[in-house]
């Protein structure tokens, strides 16, 4: 076990002008220092390195606007990301599914974690980064580091990061909001990331979560909470960069968060406050300043597993955050717009639009007039806009969606007078084929069914007459979908329709659609 050294209380990072000023300016110079890739990062010979940080319980805007110039840094010379969580059924938004899908790259209904008992856990077909690193490396040295004993130790709960993790540091943490044990173990991560030969580690620190617990994500209280993981942040930061072999190394540094926190205080709720998770990243490749709206939680063990080379493939949720974003609905970002009927969302969120992406097409001519004007027919929405409709219907559950996807919401479109029923028809390009061939229909779903609602796949190849490849009579929660077409003799294109129609029933969304 590492050397736990004993530390003072931590208190708030002084806003003093020149104070703060210089603490930036250095913060700022030590994350660029970790953004540029090192001399001889970019020839093959730089070894990867990667450093998880889990902030627990901490929300993005506060980071913001706290004494929190590392973490600032980051976002400054790195990547920005925001996403949103499942919430109950799926799990709820509190510690133990959160870290699970951080650790793990998948979400709750694969690992099993729905809430902090841990019932139901498969790690043993979904385990943790640093042990997938073991099991096809293990040459490599892990290490994990956190004051919440699930995460590391043998607590009947956990642990999250297995014992094949070569070097696990546990310590019990006081949760008194002050964080006690924190600065022990940014003290024990850091000697190790200076010293040790480390290939990948995750490094833990959980009193923000506490003092939202105490005093709410609104409170000072919080934000010099921040201030304090912020300096510990730092500590473990200059570890890397001082290390004796860094100029040969390729360090990708993430930090991301389990959960977000009411501005009262408390989470494990649907609402879009306690649902909100981000992920910063930074390293060589990854642009300065960049703000990114289709990453998401899962991507972080995907993103540390591709770094130090170890493909994890289908058996993850998650993507490479090097992954191109080639859905044509994220284009759609820039179009769209504020609620027009719809009552629940706040006025500022900026999340819908009719309008398709290029070559696409809606198919509104069976559609009824009238309703909420948000879901007259197929809409592109983003899951920070669509769930907050209306909640606790399962719209948290739409997962396996990133950024803009398709929805169609008979339910939502229902609650404002109309005439007819909803009956709308989703259009994709026309795309080349080769006849005699097999090609697979790519997509992700979320479908909530009720009778008499229809859900159906149609193909038509060469114009010809649609053809129902799949239809949906039951629920199909946040799917990965593919549809084996077998393409006729001497037919050249096809194309693909999602034609969904109900009155007041349930909903269906699409995503990421590919024929490959």
């Amino acid at each position: 076990m590492s050397p736990v050294l004993s530390g003072r209380r931590r208190t708030a990072v002084t806003t003093a002008g020149a104070s703060a000023l210089l603490a930036t300016t250095l913060a700022v110079t030590l994350t660029a220092a970790l953004a540029v890739a090192p001399a001889g990062a970019a020839e093959t010979a730089a070894v990867p390195k990667v450093l998880v940080i889990g902030l627990d319980g901490v929300v993005l805007d506060r980071v913001k606007v706290a004494d929190a110039p590392h973490l600032n840094g980051l976002m400054a010379q790195g990547t920005t990301a925001r996403s949103t969580l499942y919430a109950n059924p799926m799990a709820a938004t509190s510690s133990g599914p959160g870290w699970s899908t951080v650790a793990t790259g998948v979400w709750p209904d694969k690992h099993g974690v729905r809430d902090n008992s841990f019932t139901g856990k498969n790690y043993t077909a979904h385990p943790d980064f640093l042990t997938r690193i073991e099991n096809a490396k293990p040459s490599l040295h892990t290490y994990a580091a956190a004051d919440w004993e699930p995460l590391t130790s043998t607590d009947q709960n956990g642990p999250v990061f297995s014992a094949k993790v070569d070097k696990r540091l546990s310590l019990k943490g006081d949760r008194d909001g002050y964080g006690n044990e924190d600065p022990k173990v940014a003290a024990a991560a850091a000697t190790e990331l200076r010293d040790a030969d480390t290939d990948a580690a995750f490094v833990y620190l959980g009193q923000v979560d506490s003092a939202g617990h105490s005093y709410g994500a609104a409170s000072q209280q919080y934000l010099d909470a921040i201030a304090r993981v912020d300096a510990l942040v730092g500590q473990i930061l200059t570890a890397v960069r001082n290390r004796p072999t860094y100029a040969q190394e390729n360090w990708k540094v993430l930090v991301t968060t389990d959960h977000g926190h009411t501005g009262a205080g408390g989470h494990g709720g649907s609402g879009i406050e306690e649902r909100g998770t981000f992920v910063l990243a930074q390293g060589a490749g990854i642009p300065a300043g960049s703000v990114r709206d289709d990453v998401r939680l899962v991507d972080v063990a995907a993103t540390a597993l591709e770094h130090v080379g170890v493909a994890a493939g289908p058996a993850l949720d998650g993507v490479p955050l090097n992954t191109p974003d080639s859905d044509p609905f994220d284009t759609l970002r820039p179009q769209l717009r504020a609620r027009v009927d719809e009552t629940g969302i706040p006025v500022g969120t900026k999340g819908f639009t009719h309008t398709p992406p290029a070559g696409w097409s809606v198919d509104n001519s069976r559609m009824g007039s009238g309703g909420v004007s948000e879901w007259a027919g197929w809409t592109f929405a983003t899951d920070a806009f669509w769930s907050q409709s209306q909640r606790d219907q399962w719209r948290e559950l739409n997962v396996r969606s990133r950024d803009v996807f398709a929805v169609a919401d008979s339910d939502e479109w229902d609650d404002k007078t109309h005439t007819g029923s909803f009956d709308s028809t989703l259009v994709t390009p026309k795309w080349a084929v080769t006849g005699g061939t097999t090609r697979t229909l790519r997509y992700a779903t979320h479908y909530r069914h009720e009778a008499p609602q229809t859900a159906e796949v149609l193909v038509s190849y060469d114009g010809g007459t649609p053809q129902v490849v799949k239809s949906y009579t039951a629920d199909a929660v946040a799917r990965n979908e593919a549809v084996v077409l077998q393409v006729p003799a001497g037919a050249t294109g096809v194309q693909i329709r999602f034609r969904y129609t109900g009155s007041n029933n349930w909903y269906w969304t699409i995503d990421n659609v590919t024929l490959n």
